[in-house]
């Protein structure tokens, strides 16, 4: 490992997501806090600058060799996987779906709080560490009460870290199973690489695909534009509509007068594409499906599922341990899942799988060419891309950065619209050319 880089590095060149990780690897040196755009990263609390820390940081520029990539870290971590895809990395089978007692009550299709139910039952974790709601906001915490399961079932994206658990980890009995983003089992694993005696402590790790980690900013937006002037609390992103499509979901929340606003998402456009109030450093992870993880959930964004408003899941099992968990819960008629092949996998997530790896060399091209740092990212998904997608990816590192200044300066709502307005609609006129020009390629096959 270069010793050259601390994560105060990687911070300074806005590319941490806050996973909290190196903070356990800082003796003392480092603590989470929030910094001017809304997000957490580690932050100083020692003059003494430790270096050591860096060796857990997902998006490590110089990491050492038999950890550089989610694809060594498969090798050691999924080597029993029975199956591989260059896109999907190791697994076991691929499933799409829901589970039947806790689909209405989750974000999708509520396999996720189904294999939290599992983990706890059936002894597999004494303890899940995942999000839920703490006295109006959320964060990581130790949940061990299966009667409990529903107050976790529904997604939230705003930043958390996982700083408590590896601070208190020696303290708690029994085994830990948790759930996180692609670039947060990234560091978990990196964590047990160089810790082995905690792949017993975290024998369990639920991997949520992830369309970029959102600025506390993201929710102030939403909050203002659901009609809250004031604070407020336990805000929910995903509330479905069971009479409309899955993607037809409201964003609600209750102010300071305990009274709860709602609107529909789809008033406020595009928040995903765009890249609004989106980190930086998730333009340099190329992990699509949580590929480290046992088990990879996320949104089956299929034109055949898209019409059910209920939602449903896309399931990709990478360990045996997972693999037993679904088919008990198929032969139990608790979980509605069929095998998806895994083309389709893929496909249901199309537009990640374009930004984050087809794009992926452009961007680290033109970040080298200023000389910032840049993390060790995955060479063998290199691709060269057309001069459209090209202006599209300049538009959206734009949009991204100017989201964050412009609702720092001025957090408002009206005014957030009025000075995005010219950068959104270039940049949606942009993605649309694109579209048709890759729609006509495939129809002369070109």
């Amino acid at each position: 490992m270069n010793q050259k880089y601390s994560v105060l590095d990687v911070v300074k060149q806005d590319l941490c997501t806050g996973c909290g990780v190196c903070v356990s690897e800082s003796k003392s040196t480092l603590k989470m806090g929030w910094d001017k755009y809304g997000f957490l990263v580690p932050q100083k609390i020692d003059a003494f600058i430790n270096y050591e820390s860096i060796k857990v940081c997902p998006f490590n520029p110089y990491p050492d060799e038999e950890v550089c990539d989610e694809d060594k870290l498969a090798v050691t971590f999924l080597k029993d996987a029975s199956n591989y895809g260059p896109h999907i990395g190791r697994f076991e089978n691929t499933y799409v779906g829901f589970a039947n007692e806790y689909r209405e009550t989750s974000s999708s299709g509520g396999i996720a709080t189904y294999i939290f139910k599992q983990l706890l039952e059936d002894k597999i974790v004494d303890h899940l560490f995942i999000v839920k709601e703490v006295e109006g906001s959320y964060k990581y915490q130790f949940f061990s009460d299966v009667n409990d399961i529903i107050k976790i079932s529904k997604t939230r994206y705003i930043p958390v870290t996982l700083e408590e658990l590896f601070n208190i980890i020696n303290q708690v009995e029994g085994k830990i199973g948790v759930s996180g983003v692609a670039c947060f089992i990234k560091a978990i694993r990196l964590k047990q690489h160089y810790n082995p005696q905690l792949k017993e402590k975290i024998p369990f790790l639920v991997g949520i695909i992830c369309g970029g980690l959102k600025s506390r900013f993201f929710t102030d937006f939403l909050a203002k534009k659901a009609g809250i002037i004031s604070n407020y609390s336990n805000q929910e992103y995903r509330i479905k509509d069971v009479k409309s499509t899955s993607s037809n979901y409201s964003f609600g929340a209750y102010d300071s007068e305990n009274e709860f606003h709602q609107m529909k998402m789809s008033t406020v456009g595009d928040m995903w594409g765009t890249g609004l109030f989106k980190s930086n450093a998730c333009d340099f992870c190329s992990d699509v499906l949580t590929e480290l993880a046992d088990i990879s959930l996320g949104d089956a964004w299929l034109d055949e599922y898209k019409l059910d408003g209920l939602g449903n899941s896309i399931v990709i099992s990478r360990s045996k341990k997972a693999d037993y968990i679904i088919q008990e819960g198929i032969y139990k008629r608790e979980l509605n899942l069929q095998i998806l092949d895994e083309s389709l996998i893929i496909k249901s997530q199309k537009s990640s799988f374009i930004h984050r790896q087809d794009a992926l060399k452009f961007r680290v091209d033109v970040f080298s060419r200023k000389r910032k740092l840049i993390p060790f990212v995955r060479k063998r998904i290199f691709k060269e891309i057309d001069l459209i997608t090209k202006i599209i990816q300049i538009l959206r590192m734009k949009t991204r950065k100017k989201s964050l200044i412009i609702w720092k300066n001025y957090q408002s709502s009206i005014l957030f619209d009025e000075k995005m307005s010219n950068h959104l609609f270039t940049l949606k006129m942009m993605t649309k050319v694109s579209h048709k020009v890759r729609a006509l390629k495939a129809k002369f096959r070109i």
